[in-house]
């Protein structure tokens, strides 16, 4: 469980601990207060416990979860790192500084994994449903697999179950979405069939990804095992701004990001998800490489933007971005060149000229 009163700082540990995926987050909360009457009903075996809260400090707050069960693990979060002998007083794990860094965390987590026995802790494999580019699984070690679907349909049966994210889906929508031009005796039957396949596909995950049915609906339950997309939305929606201690983090996040959502695949449906997620993907790419600019990463920089400009071509932010980047580096005939091709990229494709700003930047740098 998760207890500080900045939520920006309690959505990014929550993200990085759901990245490292060893760990479920069972609740997090802004109120001690709020977490102390959860753990009096509930059972956790850590809590994530930020020192410097105004309605009841994290020490006053710990030695409450001590009373409450003695078995649960505490970890303090602190600006300020003279807390940390006061903390191990009171039987603290551990304790991590703000802003939290990612390879601290790790270690931190390496402890809590060594002082929980198996039975009493949830371990989660680090499997990873991939639906950015081709729909793949990703094994513990980071190797692609795919799936032997016996027809595309069960495929796109998985694929559009894992779309609505745990949601119920009528059997009746089903029939619609996926065999429209079959009556409905014979749509049933292949709905039947294709539901028996994937249940046989994912049997060897032993419950951690099922397909269940209820009230004439389906739905497909992940549990412990990471899903690409929603990694990728929780970190583009709420993220804290990019600084130099989480930047590695952003850059496993950008990296989620292997191709357009379910990209080569027919799937009407997946039409309006995927233009949010490649323009949450552009904004953020635009994000990072105005960072690294800033702090001197051209080259990386320029990287990510020639990477994204293949997704966008006729984007003048990210064409100014370019610019901006070969400027700082003296690189002129870069520069001209690429302004050059841009234009005529406009003019060819769309009849358009590039709009005043972008002129007035090239005309400024050059």
């Amino acid at each position: 469980m998760l207890i500080d009163d900045e939520k920006p700082a309690l959505m990014y540990l929550e993200m990085m601990l759901l990245t490292d995926g060893r760990f479920q987050v069972e609740g997090k909360y802004t109120s001690a207060q709020a977490g102390l009457e959860y753990l009096a009903r509930s059972k956790v075996d850590v809590v994530f416990l930020d020192m410097d809260m105004p309605e009841m400090t994290g020490l006053e707050a710990g030695e409450h979860i001590q009373q409450l069960n003695s078995d649960i693990r505490i970890v303090y979060i602190t600006a300020y790192s003279e807390y940390a002998i006061e903390a191990f007083e009171i039987h603290a794990l551990d304790y991590v500084l703000k802003p939290i860094d990612p390879d601290r965390l790790a270690k931190t987590l390496q402890y809590i994994q060594r002082s929980i026995p198996d039975k009493t802790m949830k371990i989660f494999s680090k499997w990873r449903v991939r639906c950015f580019g081709h729909l793949s699984f990703e094994d513990g070690a980071g190797n692609d697999r795919q799936l032997k679907w016996k027809t595309a349909k069960a495929q796109e049966l998985f694929a559009y179950l894992l779309h609505h994210r745990e949601r119920w889906i009528s059997k009746e929508i089903l029939l619609e979405t996926l065999w429209p031009d079959y009556p409905k005796d014979k749509a049933l039957t292949y709905l039947h069939t294709t539901v028996s396949q994937i249940r046989k596909l994912v049997k060897e995950w032993q419950g951690q990804i099922s397909l269940e049915y209820a009230l004439d609906s389906y739905r497909l339950v992940l549990d412990g095992i990471l899903y690409d997309v929603s990694e990728f939305e929780r970190a583009t929606d709420r993220g804290p701004a990019i600084t130099e201690q989480n930047r590695l983090f952003y850059e496993n996040i950008i990296a989620l990001y292997r191709g357009d959502y379910l990209e080569g695949y027919d799937y009407p449906w997946a039409e309006t998800l995927r233009s949010n997620l490649l323009e949450r993907y552009l904004n953020f790419v635009i994000r990072a490489a105005a960072y690294e600019m800033e702090h001197g990463f051209e080259r990386k920089a320029l990287e990510r933007l020639h990477f994204a400009e293949k997704k966008a071509p006729y984007s003048e932010e990210i064409c100014r971005l370019v610019l901006t980047t070969y400027a700082r580096q003296g690189e002129y005939a870069s520069l001209n060149r690429h302004y050059d091709a841009f234009v005529k990229l406009l003019h060819i494709d769309l009849g358009i000229e590039p709009s005043q700003e972008t002129i007035s930047i090239y005309n400024q740098y050059v």
